[in-house]
């Protein structure tokens, strides 16, 4: 029996409930008419338009047929200059690749859009991906400003609130998806690395996972959890994808300095200031921030725009390796 026949053998809804229902079955039938002639998705070939994007090597590509169409892919826009969330957002989509390893570039894709065409160039492009350590199976995408502003308007990463705003205000949040089976989700540049890797490699690919509940023995599980505090949230969300706190200062692929210990080196104040307007203090020429930018391939810490409050509580989180006291470090006013 068809959804609509079933309907009409309902008892009587009020008439507006009624003619919502019939509208949502109406287009469910007609979405349905849409999949089958475009795949398995209703945002196909007549939704995503086919602009010419150029990637980081000079090669270029259709960006649905080439890029997107029936693939799993991770769709985030930046620009190489920055000072923004751009760089924070790069380095945690570097970790998701290390995560998922060879899959990326086999089943799943990642493309950095640049929404400062004009400026970044394929050559612009490859020494940002250079920079960050970008692997294989990632494309960082430039082409016309026009085109790109309908990518992002058809991904839904577009506000015309922004429209002659500042670039470094452009959406933070990326578009991960299966075009094949239509299933499409924002993903925050906040999220932990494990969760976004999950989502890419098993749940948009519709993999089942085995039902292990049987087996689970609860016996020895922690009685409480471990309480995380504000300033190990704020590492974990905002500084862990470029930092680490192992003490492990040789790592030449970490994209900032590990932090173990900092306090002991810098003082409060200058690290602080740091953390709340790395752009000032780079624009001002500061000998360490301009050392730390030299030293670490001149990726830009960016600007997070962290409120004081904030700020003392990742100090405190870093204080607590140091053994320093951290309460009541002031960094500069806002300006």
């Amino acid at each position: 029996m068809s959804a609509l026949r079933r309907f009409l053998r309902l008892p009587v809804l009020g008439s507006l409930a009624a003619m919502l229902l019939v509208a949502a079955l109406t287009l469910r039938a007609g979405a349905g008419t849409a999949a089958s002639e475009h795949g398995n998705d209703i945002w196909g070939a007549d939704y995503f338009p086919n602009a010419v994007l150029t990637d980081q090597d000079g090669h270029q590509f259709r960006f649905f047929d080439d890029l997107i169409k029936n693939k799993v892919v991770s769709l985030n826009f930046i620009f190489t200059s920055c000072a923004a969330s751009c760089g924070l957002e790069t380095a945690r989509l570097r970790e998701v690749q290390h995560l998922l390893g060879d899959r990326v570039g086999k089943d799943v894709f990642f493309y950095s859009i640049s929404i400062d065409p004009l400026n970044d160039t394929p050559k612009e492009l490859k020494a940002y991906a250079t920079r960050f350590g970008a692997g294989p199976g990632w494309k960082f995408l430039t082409g016309k400003p026009s085109d790109i502003e309908l990518i992002q308007r058809k991904l839904g990463l577009f506000d015309d609130m922004d429209v002659g705003k500042s670039l470094n205000q452009h959406s933070l949040d990326s578009m991960i998806g299966n075009q094949g089976t239509g299933r499409w989700m924002k993903s925050s540049p906040f999220e932990t690395p494990e969760v976004t890797a999950a989502q890419l490699g098993s749940w948009l690919h519709n993999y089942k996972i085995e039902d292990r509940r049987a087996e689970t023995d609860y016996a020895n599980a922690p009685r409480r959890l471990r309480t995380m505090t504000s300033g190990e949230s704020l590492f974990r969300s905002r500084c862990a994808s470029c930092h680490s706190m192992r003490g492990d200062k040789t790592n030449a692929s970490q994209i900032g300095p590990d932090l173990r210990g900092v306090l002991r080196r810098r003082s409060v104040e200058w690290v602080g200031r740091w953390i709340q307007e790395p752009d000032r203090m780079l624009a001002e020429k500061d000998p360490q921030a301009m050392a730390l930018f030299a030293q670490y391939k001149q990726v830009l810490m960016p600007n997070m725009k962290l409120n004081r409050i904030e700020i003392d509580a990742l100090l405190d989180y870093l204080a607590q390796d140091a053994s320093l006291p951290t309460t009541g470090a002031k960094p500069v006013a806002n300006r």
